[in-house]
């Protein structure tokens, strides 16, 4: 199970990877404004890789539930000196989550190697096309509506979530493929918590191996979000979320590689890589 990209490999047969998250955005919903100063944000970037990241995923638009689009340029504003100041201290895969072109593009000039499309190509006419050109690597994520609507009552038909979003995935893939991107290049990411009950992010962690079927590898974004909390009916004020959703996050993280998963997507990298490798331990080679 080899992921290209721009003139690279990365092997997922045997060992997952984690992607470290760096969000220069001043509202996501766990980490806005802590990064906005691209040098911390660099900083940030490169401490990510020595806990073990293999890759980064730069983001400056917060998708967070109720977010507020921003413009291309805004966005550009807040990413590219960050990508400039890592990509000069580090060769390491950098990915940027974005669904314009025009940022991509900008990116990928800068030495970018990864779109990371919340809308799965579905946003902007152009990235497709732009990805293949650029032979890049592309994440495709599955979200029902957008960040301003998306949870504001999530539902699917016969309540089949894991159905509705292979299905979705797999014709998305095609998609991208049409565009003449290469099969190895694509991620599938089922978007959790992107239109989603606790109820149907719980059923398509269950679901994962029919997720595999679309044919990708499959990216989980699971990282200190809410369902976690809320899954363990802890989450309230009086209950630190990143500490009470750490431990949920981390046996999610040695379930679902159990399951299948090959990429991991979070905010702490150490004790994530920790779950993955105790994991990847007991399941063996298969």
């Amino acid at each position: 199970m080899i992921w290209r990209f721009r003139g690279r490999e990365m092997d997922l047969s045997l060992r997952a990877a984690v992607m470290g998250i760096v969000n220069v955005t001043p509202d996501s919903f766990s980490d806005g404004g802590v990064f906005l100063d691209p040098l911390a944000a660099c900083e940030h970037g490169l401490k990510l890789l020595e806990e073990g990241a293999l890759l980064l995923d730069v983001g400056g638009e917060s998708t967070r539930p109720g977010a507020l689009p921003v413009s291309a340029e805004e966005e550009l504003r807040r990413v590219l000196p960050v990508i400039k100041a890592l990509r000069a201290r580090t060769d390491a895969p950098i990915s940027i989550d974005t669904s314009k072109a025009a940022v991509a593009e900008a990116c990928l000039g800068e030495g970018v190697d990864i779109i990371n499309d919340v809308t799965a190509l579905s946003g902007d006419p152009g990235m497709g096309k732009m990805v293949a050109e650029a032979s890049a690597g592309l994440i495709l994520m599955h979200m029902q509506g957008s960040p301003q609507t998306m949870q504001a009552d999530p539902s699917y038909p016969q309540d089949d979530v894991v159905t509705e979003v292979a299905k979705y995935l797999s014709g998305r893939r095609q998609a991208a493929l049409g565009c003449g991107v290469d099969s190895a290049a694509i991620i599938l990411d089922p978007g959790l918590g992107f239109g989603k009950t606790v109820a149907h992010n719980l059923a398509l962690i269950r679901g994962i191996p029919r997720l595999i079927e679309s044919g990708s590898p499959i990216l989980l974004g699971h990282s200190r979000k809410s369902f976690l909390g809320k899954a363990l009916g802890v989450e309230g004020d009086s209950f630190p979320k990143k500490e009470t959703r750490l431990a949920a996050g981390l046996a999610l993280t040695a379930l679902a590689r159990s399951l299948g998963v090959r990429l991991f997507r979070v905010h702490e990298v150490g004790p994530h890589l920790e779950a993955l490798r105790m994991a990847e331990a007991l399941i063996g080679n298969r």
